[in-house]
């Protein structure tokens, strides 16, 4: 997911037909946790060379609090979705 300018729309369907049920499916949790996690990560790298920023940093916890919340319901609907999104993005260790 690195070297490649930050969300276009382009790579927003990319992300869509990989974890979701086409590239129109941007509703679906596994969608939206892998467009979040991608967020996350961008908003980390910037937060390393922009350590006073506080205002992304306050974004950056929302967003994680968005994913925390999409994660937990999706493994109460179907854990084994859960699991395998999981896995796939390399979310926890």
């Amino acid at each position: 997911m690195e070297n490649i300018e930050y969300l276009t729309p382009e790579y927003k369907k990319a992300i869509f037909e990989k974890y979701g049920k086409g590239s129109t499916d941007t509703g679906s949790p596994e969608a939206q946790i892998a467009l979040f996690t991608l967020r996350i990560s961008h908003l980390t790298e910037h937060l390393k060379q922009n350590k006073k920023d506080n205002a992304t940093r306050l974004g950056l916890l929302k967003l994680v609090g968005k994913r925390r919340k999409m994660l937990n319901y999706l493994a109460k609907k179907d854990i084994m979705r859960y699991r395998a999104l999981i896995k796939e993005l390399g979310i926890r260790k």
